[in-house]
């Protein structure tokens, strides 16, 4: 049990008798199990990131690909109304995930922190050593999902280049500016996000302006296609209520695609932030909100700009070409902007094909530095660039040539099943984590002492790890129906499953690790000190008039 007061910590120990430690061991040794942290003040001061940066580049990551490609997929597959529903379902799930996030952050805002980093502290190093892993496999199959992205966008434009032309590019392209360019790749960053959050409000903007009838044919669309054959549900796999569950399950699983990682990115940025106990909190609030607005508003226009059976969706094992925001405003007559549009969404995939490059470079850099890879990932240029580990990533990327001798559609739906399953197995990781964290706070008896602390705990979490675990079993439930039954697609829907459980069981056969550790062997400590006194020395800013009053809720 902890004494308050003084330097030292008392714990009982079996026999009942209190054992008196310094504190100052206690955290030298934590760390040493954990890994180094440089807890020099001067180094944890060195933060340059505000609320409103952060919230920016997390955004940013979120909306891309998934919303505006995926999104046509599951329209066409499943219709308007599950599309809808199952992106306010997802937010739920996101929204107690970066509650999650949120909580431990904020109470230990390190700099050089990551997700493995807690999963190795309040868990065990085993399951940190495979989350890192998963995170490196995730990242790159995510490169490959944003070239297939970008070669489907292209090809709206013309189909007379081979599609290994255009994923060649794209894979060049990004091989150079992770590289040699790679001290434009925040600025570049920054423009990029702004165009894709530009771009879904004006998106969003010109939906409800066709909803009303604002087009050049001046035709309102209301909720036409709610309504005519097939209407607001297309059955899935079998007729009837149960087709209709199954539409929605399927549509639920599949926007797992356009949000796996964006929780992570507010969290791994917390240790480049400046007064982390004060923006952290908010910016993790205000995205939230703020995704549902995005992707609650987006998913429902699309539904009423596009009919589900309209034959440029990407669908089944068709090679169709176009975003559903582009197919909908050529449908309203509204000439040159579809090209526009389009051009946009394709800014959209290839930045986000480069940024999941530098993200998973950077996880295996790490890994390779900490022991956790092969040495040969740590190898960097003269400007610090981990090469040999960009090379890496690109070559597993390099799967999106699949492309050449398989539908866009069906090699597009391959990767976004595999990076799904990876998020929502870190999305699991990190669940659990946050239970023995919270588990460890309470039995030292900090719990209302955290910073930050989010309602419904930890009963959200449970039920969120129930779901996220359903959702992960179920991802290709389809291809167990007869008809359905593919090899690759049992692969793509599964595969990343065993691989995880292979790297998590080796690492513990290897390393001869412990399950989990106790709750009271749980290190709350390390850094904690640190922290507080930096928290204890920022000052909030007092708004001066109603304009700064204003920008600061906004910001």
């Amino acid at each position: 049990m902890r004494q308050d007061g003084g330097d030292n910590v008392a714990y009982a120990t079996d026999s009942g008798q209190a054992e008196t430690e310094s504190k100052g061991e206690l955290e030298r040794t934590a760390s040493n199990r954990i890994g180094e942290m440089n807890l020099a003040t001067g180094h944890q001061l060195k933060r340059g990131l505000k609320s409103r940066h952060i919230q920016f580049l997390a955004l940013g990551g979120a909306i891309g690909t998934g919303l505006f490609i995926g999104s046509g997929q599951i329209l066409a597959t499943t219709g308007p109304a599950p599309l809808f529903m199952a992106y306010l379902s997802m937010m739920f799930i996101v929204w107690v995930i970066m509650n999650d996030l949120a909580e431990m952050v904020t109470y230990l805002p390190l700099k050089g922190i990551s997700i493995p980093y807690f999963v190795g502290r309040f868990v065990e190093p085993s399951l940190a050593f495979a989350d890192g892993w998963n995170y490196w496999y995730a990242y790159a199959m995510l490169v490959a999902a944003e070239c297939t992205a970008g070669a489907i966008i292209l090809q709206y434009w013309t189909t007379a280049v081979p599609v290994a032309v255009w994923i060649a590019l794209q894979l060049i392209v990004i091989l150079l500016l992770n590289i040699i360019a790679v001290s434009f790749f925040g600025e570049a960053e920054f423009w990029f996000a702004s165009i894709k959050l530009i771009t879904i409000i004006g998106l969003i903007i010109l939906s409800i302006v066709l909803f009303f009838g604002g087009g050049p044919n001046h035709d309102p669309l209301y909720f036409r296609y709610w309504q005519d054959p097939p209407g607001a549900f297309v059955p899935y796999l079998v007729p009837g209520s149960t087709g209709r569950f199954l539409a929605y399950w399927t549509a639920f699983v599949r926007a797992g695609f356009s949000f796996i990682t964006s929780p992570e990115l507010i969290a791994l940025s917390a240790g480049e932030t400046v007064a982390p106990r004060r923006n952290i909190p908010k910016a993790a609030r205000r995205f939230v909100w703020r995704l549902a607005i995005f992707y609650g508003l987006g998913s429902l226009a699309i539904g009423v700009i596009v009919p589900n059976d309209d034959g440029q969706l990407l669908s089944g094992d068709s090679n169709a070409s176009a975003s559903p925001y582009v197919i909908g405003i050529a449908r309203a007559g509204i000439r040159g902007l579809n090209h526009v549009i389009n051009a946009a969404i394709l800014t959209s995939a290839w930045s986000a094909g480069n940024a999941f490059c530098y993200s998973g470079s950077r996880v295996l850099y790490s890994m390779a530095v900490n022991g956790q890879a092969p040495r040969v990932f740590g190898l960097t240029t003269r400007r610090g660039v981990p090469w040999v580990a960009v090379l890496f990533t690109l070559a597993i990327a390099c799967l999106a040539f699949l492309n050449v001798s398989n539908s866009g559609a069906q090699v597009f739906a391959w990767f976004t099943n595999i990076s799904t399953i990876s998020g929502f197995i870190a999305w699991i990781v990190i669940l659990i984590t946050y239970l023995r964290f919270r588990k460890a706070v309470q039995h030292h008896g900090q719990l209302e002492a955290l910073p930050f602390r989010t309602p419904l705990q930890p009963g959200a979490t449970y039920a969120v790890l129930f779901l996220v675990s359903l959702l992960t079993l179920t991802n290709g439930f389809q291809v167990f129906f007869p008809a359905q039954w593919s090899a690759s697609g049992f692969l793509a829907a599964y595969i990343t499953i065993p691989v995880f459980l292979v790297l998590y069981f080796g690492h513990k056969i290897v390393h001869r690790t412990k399950f989990a550790r106790r709750v009271e062997d749980v290190d709350i400590w390390t850094g904690k000190k640190e922290m507080d006194d930096m928290s204890a020395a920022d000052v909030e800013p007092v708004p001066r008039n109603w304009v700064e009053k204003a920008w600061f809720w906004l910001a």
